[in-house]
């Protein structure tokens, strides 16, 4: 039986900034709230509730607003969103070794799956709306040894399932905030992921 690897999305697997900031902005104006699009996609990470408060948006009014944020996503966010480097090397060394690469994201899930299926990365399950240490929840249920991430949430997850802690500093943590966190490792990008991933868990080098 191989081993099973968590991976978070937005800026460990994919980089949606671009449309995140374009539908934000609509979304703000759209509700007539002072909505800012680039400050949201440069915090990626946190779920959208918790920016929408950020936002001072009123709490009687955040159902709708997320409700509108996923209904326009699909044509907003998903076509201009790119693979990062390494993510679709990553997911594949996993599986190649006979492990399972699930994918646990704060993102809604069918909007995680639509990206993974327009970029054609290939992960054995999604699991969305799970943030920080929420997502040891997932990890648990599928017992994962490793989750990868970009953002001290997904070290604090990681270490609440008693997972290894991979950190990539392509998301808003710099290198030192993860190394504070407690990351395990820290990658420049997913790109030296299959590497790592071979000489720790196969025996051999990638």
């Amino acid at each position: 039986m191989g081993v099973t690897v968590g991976f978070d999305l937005d800026m460990t697997l994919i980089d949606p900034r671009p449309g995140m900031a374009a539908a934000m902005d609509a979304l703000g104006a759209e509700a007539g709230l002072p909505f800012d699009g680039a400050r949201f996609a440069a915090n990626l990470g946190p779920p959208l509730d918790d920016a929408l408060r950020g936002f001072d948006a009123p709490e009687e009014r955040i159902p709708w607003l997320i409700d509108r944020f996923r209904a326009t996503y699909p044509e907003v966010v998903v076509p201009v969103t790119i693979a990062l480097p390494g993510a679709a090397e990553a997911l594949h060394a996993v599986r190649e070794a006979g492990g399972r690469a699930i994918v646990v994201t704060g993102k809604y899930a069918p909007n995680a799956r639509l990206h993974l299926d327009a970029l054609n990365l290939a992960a054995d399950e999604v699991i969305g709306e799970l943030w920080s240490t929420a997502k040891a929840e997932a990890l648990l249920k599928h017992q994962a040894k490793v989750y990868v991430g970009d953002h001290v949430g997904d070290i604090r997850g990681a270490r609440a399932a008693g997972a290894i802690a991979v950190s990539v500093a392509t998301g808003p943590c710099t290198r030192a905030e993860l190394v504070a966190e407690g990351a395990d490792v820290v990658f420049d990008s997913l790109a030296e992921f299959p590497e790592w991933f071979a000489a720790r868990f196969t025996g051999r080098a990638a």
